[in-house]
């Protein structure tokens, strides 16, 4: 059997770019000889479509656009993801095409990410078709971590899913294939989504595993990509994805980043973006992220110094803007600061200088770029870090301000591992200098991080294992941290989620994002 698998970048709500997209694919692989065409799960809508799932003329749309995808498949069999509306509601399918007309429809049953729980209906699961005179088990979505006992007669497994990209878990998801494959003996053919879809970037690398558990067929990650496979050619192993090879994640993190910014743009009709640069790293990093996604002519940069800046800070930026090409404006804002804090003495005169002070600079700073959204239409990138984000230092409405955060769910460390790994690549666009310095918000004379925390390694090392894997208090002090420097950090994440209910949409990079792997309720006195 020759099965050809599309890989490609769909819209949610495109219904009709999206077919357009899949009647390409259906021609090419007919012309390439194909049996079989094989498209991820609900390729036809896009996902996450969240209420658009529930919306009647929305789903009628998906099957008109089916009919019309049948048309083309007279001489080819198609397997097409789509919300199909059932009896007990919406349910996520892959459509069977045969002979130009639908076949049948194979509902998942397992509803587990909480992105479509409340949004689908569950299914009764796989299902075993005979495309061109074989047996398949057709699979959807993470049926797939559910199926056992796979037919004995079957010989190839098509798994029509949308895994999002997250670090580590494309590790998973190939030692999941590995396992089944090589335990029972049977071809998968993994079939996944490529693209931004607002806070989820799908990183493709779309697959085949043979009966012996190698990879016999990848895919591009973070790209379109087309391929035919053919179960009877001598197909030998490919090497895997370099993530599962070296563990090294960071050039991974970067392309989901870069891919993940561009499609947030692109797909909402943005083209223009700006950033306030501070000299720091975590700016730098956004702006560089932003100019490899949508060009160095549509990226704006404002300097905006207080009283409190070094002249580092702004040489940094400076130098940081010019290395990058784009366009900046140095708007210092020790005027408005001072008339703002004049202005205010009424209200809160007589009390020594505090985070009050500290948080109207960050306002003010705020004021300024919405200002430049609003009249040039340049879209504001939120420069926060999960690090910050995690125990609360950050203003709201001062630098958690922003359309979109492509690097919120990234550590403090993994900001600085980003940054080097740009220059690598990019030819040193960062200044040694951001690099080097120590992180300071400088909101106050002489400010920096390492005042009140811990130097980030260790920082981070205590909110991975925190948040990402759960651990107790207990726990880490167990593995050798400080019990002290755990329990202030402890206190600060608890005490800091009002925050991040403020947050402005953040690009999900790792396996626990804030919010949806990791959803706190807003009021909780638990506290451990």
């Amino acid at each position: 059997m020759k099965i050809a698998l599309a890989q490609l970048n769909y819209t949610i709500g495109d219904i009709a770019g999206n077919t357009a997209k899949i009647i390409i694919a259906v021609e090419r692989a007919k012309e390439a000889g194909a049996d079989v065409v094989i498209f991820a799960e609900q390729a036809l809508s896009g996902t996450p479509a969240f209420d658009l799932l529930r919306k009647t003329t929305f789903l009628e749309l998906c099957d008109e656009a089916l009919d019309e995808i049948a048309s083309y498949c007279n001489d080819i069999t198609a397997v097409v993801g789509s919300p199909i509306l059932m009896q007990n509601g919406t349910q996520s399918t892959a459509v069977v095409i045969e002979n130009g007309k639908i076949k049948r429809y194979i509902a998942k049953a397992n509803i587990t990410a909480r992105r479509e729980m409340g949004f689908l209906n569950s299914g009764e699961g796989a299902k075993v078709v005979r495309i061109a005179g074989e047996k398949v088990a057709i699979v959807v979505g993470d049926d797939f971590s559910h199926l056992k006992d796979v037919d004995r007669d079957v010989d190839i497994i098509f798994s029509i899913n949308a895994r999002r990209y997250g670090k580590g878990l494309m590790s998973y998801r190939y030692e999941t294939m590995h396992n089944l494959a090589f335990v029972e003996s049977k071809t998968i053919a993994l079939i996944n989504h490529v693209g931004g879809s607002g806070e989820i970037v799908y990183d493709g690398t779309s697959c085949v595993i043979d009966g012996k558990g190698n990879i016999a067929l990848l895919m591009k990650s973070f790209e379109e990509d087309f391929a035919v496979y053919d179960t009877l050619a001598d197909n030998r192993p490919c090497e895997l994805p370099h993530e599962l090879e070296t563990h090294e994640r960071t050039g991974y993190i970067y392309n989901a980043a870069v891919l993940g910014l561009r499609d947030y743009f692109h797909k909402s009709g943005y083209t223009k973006a700006c950033v306030g640069l501070s000299g720091g790293i975590d700016s730098a990093v956004v702006a560089s992220l932003a100019v490899e996604a949508l060009g160095k002519e549509n990226v704006k940069a404002l300097l905006m110094p207080s009283q409190f800046s070094t002249d580092h800070s702004v040489s940094d930026a400076t130098e940081l803007a010019e290395r990058l090409g784009i366009e900046y404006s140095v708007l210092p804002i020790s005027e408005a600061y001072t008339s703002v804090v004049n202005t205010l003495k009424p209200a809160i005169g007589g009390h020594a200088f505090d985070v009050t002070e500290e948080n109207i600079q960050a306002r003010i700073r705020t004021i300024m770029l919405m200002a430049l959204q609003n009249k040039k239409g340049y879209i504001l990138l939120n420069s926060s870090n999960k690090s910050e984000n995690a125990l609360g230092l950050c203003t709201l409405y001062g630098d958690t301000a922003g359309a979109f955060s492509v690097t919120g769910d990234l550590y403090k460390t993994e900001m600085y591992d980003l940054a080097r790994y740009i220059n690598k690549i990019k030819g040193e666009l960062i200044p040694a200098n951001i690099l080097a310095k120590d992180p300071s918000s400088e909101l106050h004379p002489g400010q920096k991080d390492l005042d009140v925390l811990p130097p980030y390694d260790i920082v981070d090392a205590i909110l991975m294992r925190m948040i990402e894997q759960g651990q107790h208090r207990e726990e880490i002090i167990n593995a050798g941290f400080d019990s002290e420097t755990v329990e202030k950090i402890h206190s600060m994440v608890m005490h800091n989620e009002k925050k991040r209910y403020q947050f402005p949409p953040v690009l999900r990079l790792s396996a626990c994002a804030f919010g949806h792997e990791r959803l706190m309720p807003l009021i909780n006195k638990y506290g451990d």
